[in-house]
């Protein structure tokens, strides 16, 4: 669930987006430096995804606001979108995927098996990887090609963060039940 947290900065981006820009980069900054400091508190370590989304929403909202105030929604959800996707990929590829600093080997009085932790961990990472992958694709459309309509990007970040979600808080707990049967 904590992991679910850490993407709050970015959910509150993607609903209030239909507001404004604007107010979305720094609804989802103030999130991100809550959630930061939070997590901080509870444990004296940083994070990946809250300090990337700290920094990258802090660097959008002062970007659009001070230097380039008339860039589109539709770029700005590119920047983050892209932004995340890279921010979580990098470390995938060197093989330590960000949703380990979320998860505990423990569930309750259950240890999990460590290479079936690890390998969860994985899927997981590469699923929101592949959620901000399509939600870049999206925005990527609508901002090089103004004639398609914006819901499309907004139905592809919705589909996509949902699946998303659901995964994470499904996914785990089906691998564990699943290798704990007997063959």
């Amino acid at each position: 669930m904590n992991l679910i947290l850490g993407f709050a900065p970015f959910i509150l981006f993607a609903v209030f987006t239909r507001l404004s820009a604007d107010f979305a980069l720094w609804v989802a900054f103030a999130a991100a430096f809550v959630v930061t400091i939070r997590d901080f508190v509870e444990r004296p370590s940083l994070r990946l995804l809250d300090c990337g989304s700290l920094v990258l929403f802090a660097g959008l909202a002062l970007w659009r606001g001070f230097v380039q105030p008339d860039l589109s929604l539709a770029a700005v959800r590119l920047a983050a979108d892209l932004g995340m996707f890279v921010l979580l990929g990098c470390p995938l590829l060197l093989g330590r995927p960000f949703s380990l600093q979320y998860a505990s080997p423990r569930t309750g009085e259950q240890e999990w098996p460590p290479r079936l932790f690890r390998r969860v961990n994985y899927v997981i990472s590469a699923v929101w990887i592949a959620g901000f992958g399509l939600m870049a694709l999206a925005d990527a459309a609508v901002t090089f090609h103004p004639e398609l309509p914006f819901y499309i990007a907004v139905a592809a970040d919705l589909l996509a963060l949902g699946l998303a979600t659901l995964f994470t808080l499904r996914y785990p707990a089906a691998r564990l039940s699943s290798a704990r049967m007997p063959e």
